[in-house]
């Protein structure tokens, strides 16, 4: 039997709990109960979950409004904490109403075009609204927003290569982790797992910032060059690539591992896999791997390891499969 279709008094009821929700589970004084009642509201329909997942894309467009300080006839009412809600209320009503909208746009708080990518189990090459091309590893996931002042693309997770349209006055800008890559046309590569960014220039220039709040330019790459940061380093670290880089392998489907130590291989694995692998210690993590893998077959690549590595395999309490280092054999007299 069919189920009966939502009145648009109940859909709006629906829109309204995903708001309070997103609301609360971003506030400080957001309790674990309420995360319990949340997690049962949202598993308790379809639509809960996908209403919630769409609010969340208007509050990270919400991030780039003003804020309250900037806004006078609003900062009187509100304190500094009460800030996110009514972003949160703004981007909704300027997204609901053209006029609004075409002003927000004009002032440069809200974006004309908005567009959400992902690449699950396979390659994918979009067209964002601008021109620009962009091709999306195994596991990506980003969005698109243009701004009056800028481009932005924010990189939720994965890897993508990019090829700008030129735009000396519409900067193109790629938020990863706490920092930021801003060029005007040119070709590069972001991988992003957890905290860690590592930005490879192929063609033009790009600056590279690692933590926004500390203000600057950021460091310019040139060809050959790449960047990496965590979340919280003062500035990225610079290197050089070498003629035969691996980097950029994965737009073939494969992963080029070249005798890495086990510290430095495994995020980039853990990438591609559901469920990460760590390491029990320091002198496992220096064991040392190469080899070429395909991106699509990584996961039967742990079981395999104790094959090729003197390793064995144990499991953490949260399920994780664990890299242990085998125990020196005496030495034969």
């Amino acid at each position: 039997m069919s189920e009966k279709p939502l009145s648009q008094a109940e859909f709006d009821a629906v829109t309204d709990a995903a708001a309070h929700w997103c609301m609360r589970l971003h506030s400080n004084d957001c309790t674990a109960a309420e995360r319990r009642a949340f997690e049962q509201w949202r598993d308790a329909h379809p639509l809960h979950a996908f209403e919630y997942e769409a609010m969340l894309e208007i509050w990270e467009v919400s991030e780039h409004l003003p804020r309250a300080e900037h806004v006078p006839h609003i900062a009187h009412r509100a304190p500094r904490s009460g800030w996110r809600p009514l972003a949160v209320a703004a981007a909704v009503s300027l997204l609901a109403l053209p006029l609004a909208a075409f002003s927000g746009w004009q002032l440069g708080w809200l974006p004309n075009a908005y567009e959400h990518f992902e690449a699950q189990n396979a390659l994918r090459t979009v067209t964002l609204s601008d021109g620009s091309e962009v091709e999306l590893n195994l596991g990506t996931e980003l969005t698109y927003s243009n701004y009056k002042d800028q481009r932005r693309v924010t990189l939720k997770k994965g890897e993508a290569f990019f090829r700008v349209s030129h735009d000396t006055l519409h900067p193109f800008v790629v938020k990863a982790a706490d920092g930021q890559v801003r060029v005007t046309g040119t070709q590069f590569n972001v991988w992003k797992y957890q905290d860690q960014v590592r930005v490879t220039l192929v063609e033009g220039s790009v600056l590279v910032t690692s933590n926004d709040a500390l203000g600057g330019d950021g460091l310019r790459l040139d060809p050959g060059m790449q960047a990496r940061y965590k979340s919280g380093d003062y500035q990225p670290q610079i290197s050089q690539t070498y003629a035969n880089d691996s980097s950029l392998a994965w737009r073939d489907g494969k992963l080029v591992i070249d005798n890495l130590a086990l510290n430095e291989a495994l995020p980039l694995i853990n990438r591609y896999l559901s469920t990460p692998v760590m390491v029990a210690d320091h002198a496992t993590g220096m064991i040392r791997i190469g080899g070429v893998y395909n991106i699509s077959e990584l996961k039967t690549l742990v079981p395999a390891l104790p094959k090729v590595l003197p390793v064995y395999l144990t499991r953490n309490e949260d399920g994780n499969p664990v890299l242990n280092s085998l125990p020196a054999q005496p030495a034969r007299h």
